[in-house]
């Protein structure tokens, strides 16, 4: 297991960092994380278990996070402009995110891929479903949303008082990114404090970009409602959320399964916008089943 780099032709060109569980032989599944966020994200041991039931996993970096590009020439969007409906500055789209993605696919020679989306992933991962059916065996998403206006919108009384992340202080940093995380997430389980502080400091040593989190995300905002598309999309689906999620209200994950036919909606108690350690086991199997169940229904 190691990281690997392949390059996207675009305009600009993309370099995406993956890494890979398994055997490459076995179904794929694409594990797209949200902003911000970098594929470490997806904690190690979930990666394995679902390697383990037979699964290729493969977990990446998306533009403007980790080890993947980073579009450090291209305009820093105002963000209050961008509520406000102006996207002169916003470089690129969920569209292109999924571009992104079946690129990565195109590289490791996979033709039909199983997606496995968290937040602004999942998001992606609809948008691929979406624009590249063909290409397309089975959509997760996670605590993720359709892009409703009125659906899945964040705590802000929470947010509120997280303030911006400290970017020019490595300390710091893991001590918000702590903070942060803990208000967040999972008031059902407990919260462990040194392991998040470890991956802070990870995720600080591959990268700290004080943008890429506002291009990802006024992306997001630019590409809008997804509803009426999500009705005709005709994939098996399995839609995960938490009732505790203070980041994308569990009513973004409702709504996706509404929108989805013939979806599975599974909600977990006490679980908010994050991987709580105990439910590894359980997300793991219900994910593998999932897949494991669409690839017997895609065969002749």
């Amino acid at each position: 297991m190691s990281i690997s780099t392949v390059t996207i032709p675009g305009t600009p060109p993309i370099d995406l960092a993956f890494e890979r569980f398994g055997n490459p032989t076995d179904p794929a599944a694409l594990l797209i994380m949200g902003a911000g966020a970098q594929m470490i994200s997806w904690p190690l041991d979930l990666c394995r278990q679902l390697a383990d039931t037979g699964l290729q996993v493969i977990r990446f970096d998306n533009r403007d996070s980790g080890l993947s590009t980073h579009l450090d020439d291209a305009p820093v969007p105002d963000f209050p402009s961008v509520l406000a409906g102006d996207f002169s500055q916003v470089t690129y789209t969920l569209s292109d995110m999924a571009a992104d993605t079946i690129g990565l696919a195109d590289a490791l020679g996979l033709k039909k891929i199983h997606l496995v989306g968290a937040s602004m992933g999942g998001m992606i991962a609809q948008t691929v479903a979406i624009e590249y059916p063909d290409r397309t065996r089975s959509l997760t998403s996670m605590m993720s949303s359709t892009g409703a206006p009125n659906v899945g919108l964040p705590d802000f009384s929470v947010l509120s008082k997280l303030g911006s992340p400290p970017l020019e202080d490595r300390q710091a940093y893991i001590e918000w990114r702590v903070r942060s995380l803990k208000a967040i997430g999972s008031p059902g389980y407990p919260f462990d404090e040194t392991s998040v502080a470890e991956n802070a400091g990870l995720a600080w040593d591959r990268d700290h970009d004080p943008h890429g989190i506002i291009r990802q995300t006024t992306g997001v905002i630019k590409s809008g409602d997804r509803t009426e598309k999500l009705k005709k999309l005709l994939l098996p689906t399995l839609v995960i959320h938490g009732d505790a999620d203070k980041m994308i209200d569990v009513s973004g994950g409702q709504a996706t399964a509404a929108a989805i036919p013939n979806s599975e909606l599974h909600i977990f108690p006490g679980m908010g916008h994050g991987f709580p350690q105990p439910l590894w086991k359980e997300m793991a199997q219900l994910i593998a089943a999932h897949i494991h169940r669409a690839e017997k229904q895609d065969q002749p």
